[in-house]
């Protein structure tokens, strides 16, 4: 059985192979095409979500995209209108950490940390 090879540079070899070896590369190829077939034609469209339901899409679009940067910069300046005491310690309570876990690593009263988050939480409710 003869195997026909075509090369990237448009070059043609012809291979002598036994019948066995010739039938696994044909079925290989074949297998090859079909599968680059089924890539070529899978398709998204943009109203998936109708068909496909709402787990398939991610229910994102332009404005709602420029809407959540608008948010993180607000949050940014928001965040930067604080001190840096006040700042680390906001972020530590979003991380879940307790009012009392975050005075023990910083070493103060807990009525310090709390003071300090009330102020940092009027603040930022004032910039945002």
């Amino acid at each position: 059985m003869k195997i026909k090879y075509e090369f990237a540079d448009g070059t043609v070899s012809e291979v002598e192979v036994e019948e066995y070896i010739g039938a696994v590369i044909i079925e290989s190829r074949r297998k090859e095409d079909n599968l680059s077939r089924k890539e070529r034609y899978h398709c998204y469209s943009v109203d998936s979500a109708q068909f496909e339901g709402m787990d398939f899409a991610d229910g994102g679009t332009p404005e709602t995209a420029m809407e959540q940067k608008l948010e993180c910069e607000r949050t940014a300046r928001a965040l930067d209108s604080l001190s840096e005491v006040q700042r680390r310690r906001l972020l530590m309570l979003a991380d879940g950490f307790s009012i009392r876990e975050i005075a023990r690593q910083e070493n103060v009263q807990h009525r310090a940390v709390v003071k300090s988050i009330e102020s940092a939480k009027k603040i930022f409710k004032k910039n945002f």
